[in-house]
């Protein structure tokens, strides 16, 4: 029988779902209905939900700071015997004993408009910008250039990172065509090479063709010049002593979070140490 999963956020319910993706993923194929409710900010609004959820009992997880609406589901859900469960409870009960405050209880503030989403912004219009080796003069600008051969990954990292807030250019390599000299005497960016096993580019190669109706036997999915190609990437990568991610068998979220935590490390190497610290 399916699990029937309500999501109530009176937010976007963008952490709700990662959490809830998170948790499913542990289970092999669950059958799971989702029902995701976002934006819940009015008894009115909870009250038209509660009918659904008496339709299709299940569970129920949710994000809901207003203590009036929040009350008024746990009440509900009470009632109706569901399960329920506010997975941020222990998170926030934790950082209210530590920074000695109260939370603010306000919805959607991590979404308020501030510098930090500005910042955001800029990256995800910088970077679109600069994909696919697009004005290298504004690189130094970056604060991450990726290189790696073609259907490496650059671009949905690239975009990936930018909602991060990075800001992020990609050059693509090509054996015949060598990359502008921008590329080799930046030093602002980290630069990050992505490479890949040919055979698994060759198979993404051949479903980027066969979606576009091309033909697939051409140079670009043969499998000595694809190697060529790799090596001709990896030489690249040494010769400039830039950090390298093997991207076959990661997902552009764990290749991202590799490169975030290479730019860290770079970051606070380039850091000054703090008085009475002695550098290790």
């Amino acid at each position: 029988m399916a699990l029937h999963l309500h999501l109530l956020s009176d937010s976007t319910g963008e952490t709700l779902e990662m959490l809830a993706k998170a948790a499913l993923a542990q289970f092999d194929d669950p059958e799971v209905i989702r029902h995701f409710w976002p934006m819940v900010r009015s008894r009115q609004h909870l009250d038209r939900i509660v009918e659904e959820l008496a339709e299709n009992p299940g569970l129920v997880v949710y994000t809901l700071v207003n203590p009036e609406v929040r009350g008024r589901l746990e009440k509900r859900c009470r009632a109706l015997g569901l399960p329920l469960l506010a997975p941020l409870d222990p998170l926030t009960a934790l950082l209210e004993d530590r920074l000695g405050q109260e939370a603010q209880g306000r919805p959607g503030r991590q979404h308020i408009m501030d510098d930090a989403y500005f910042a955001r912004v800029d990256a995800i219009q910088y970077t679109i910008a600069h994909d696919d080796g697009t004005a290298c003069e504004d690189w130094e600008e970056a604060d991450i250039v990726l290189a790696g051969v073609s259907r490496s990954s650059k671009t949905p990292t690239s975009i990936y990172l930018a909602n991060r807030g990075y800001k992020v250019a990609n050059m693509p390599l090509v054996v015949e065509s060598p990359p502008p000299p921008a590329l080799f005497a930046l030093r602002g960016p980290l630069v990050v090479g992505l490479t890949t096993a040919p055979r698994r580019l060759i198979e993404i190669r051949r479903h980027r063709l066969l979606s576009l109706n091309e033909m697939t036997k051409t140079a670009y999915v043969d499998e000595e010049k694809v190697e060529q190609e790799v090596a001709f990437a990896r030489r690249l990568f040494a010769d400039n002593g830039w950090p390298v991610i093997d991207v076959t068998r990661r997902s552009i979220e764990e290749t991202a979070a590799a490169i975030i935590k290479l730019l860290g490390e770079r970051r606070a190497r380039s850091q000054p140490p703090r008085p009475g610290i002695k550098p290790i």
